[in-house]
């Protein structure tokens, strides 16, 4: 079994950054993929980013140039860097792990202000 983490959300102005980290635990295939997903009220739950166990990655369309993911092996720990945000981009951020199997955090609130 899998456990994800998620921390950093929050309130912040539209213009501005906000990190997201996911620590994952438990039995964790070396070969897998992490990512963020968002959902907001009456939409389905959608990709923002993943990135492979070989660092991969791969960017929804509307925050390419804008988020950056990353990860750290040792730690387990994936991030999502997001940056020149926008009231759009509100929404609850799940992480993502998918091995054999496939697993979800808790999400955590990002509310951009406009």
């Amino acid at each position: 079994q899998v456990q994800l983490v998620e921390s950093g959300g929050g309130l912040v102005q539209a213009g501005g950054s906000l990190r997201l980290s996911c620590v994952a635990s438990g039995r964790i295939s070396s070969f897998n993929i992490m990512g963020w997903y968002r959902q907001t009220p009456g939409k389905q739950r959608e990709l923002v980013a993943t990135i492979s166990s070989g660092d991969t990655t791969n960017y929804a369309d509307s925050v390419k140039g804008r988020f950056t993911i990353s990860r750290a092996h040792i730690k387990n720990t994936a991030y999502l860097q997001m940056n020149s945000l926008k009231p759009e981009d509100t929404g609850v951020y799940y992480c993502n792990l998918r091995d054999a199997s496939n697993y979800w955090g808790q999400g955590t609130q990002v509310t951009v202000s406009s």
